[in-house]
């Protein structure tokens, strides 16, 4: 009883903390001299929340496609959270793109295709993620009008100086953030896979 009540309660956790942080990581137009940064760190970021919820719904189910699962419920609570900022004026002009679908649709593939397998589903499927949502979340970005324009338009007064919308700088984090945030995510991906799979045995 207790074992499932936790499971529950972790699915509602680890899920809630993904929406809030997807929500942050698709606000590049406020951040447009740093947006390459910020995209790089939070690719690994939403690849990092992703993967462990999903490893661990996978391996306390034990039934392939319950990462897809979990990857529809953060794109569900992250439509219910942006379309509320959206009708209070906050200028989205898009929702947000199911980008963690694939990845976790990949996953469920190597746990299914190494017959559950979880060593496979800790080394490979940590590395495909890691390697695929950073490709993904460029749609995010694509799916923005002009990121520039949109900054000077809406303004945020609480901002500190250094973040206010200033002309993007060349050289921030080389030329190449998915990348970047693809090398990164597919060796941190393997460590949280393994956390969200222990998570299972405490």
């Amino acid at each position: 009883w207790l074992r499932r009540c936790t499971h529950y309660l972790f699915i509602v956790v680890v899920a809630v903390n993904s929406t809030l942080l997807t929500i942050n990581a698709g606000d590049y137009i406020f951040y447009t001299d740093w947006a390459w940064t910020s995209y790089t760190v939070f690719s690994i970021s939403q690849t990092l929340m992703l993967i462990v919820g999903a490893t661990y719904y996978l391996t306390f189910t034990g039934v392939p496609g319950t990462a897809t699962y979990y990857a529809l419920i953060m794109t569900v609570y992250t439509w219910i959270a942006k379309a509320a900022w959206f009708s209070l004026g906050y200028p989205y002009d898009f929702i947000v793109t199911p980008v963690w679908l694939p990845s976790a649709v990949l996953l469920d593939l190597v746990y299914w295709a190494t017959k559950k397998n979880k060593h496979s589903l800790i080394l490979f499927g940590g590395v495909l993620v890691g390697m695929s949502l950073p490709l993904f979340n460029m749609v995010n970005l694509i799916t923005v009008a002009d990121p520039l324009e949109t900054a000077f338009k809406y303004p945020r007064p609480t901002l500190p100086p250094y973040m206010t919308p200033i002309e993007p700088q060349v050289g921030k984090f080389y030329n190449s953030p998915v990348a970047l945030g693809a090398g990164a995510g597919a060796v941190l991906g393997c460590t949280f896979a393994a956390l969200g799979c222990k998570l299972n045995t405490w």
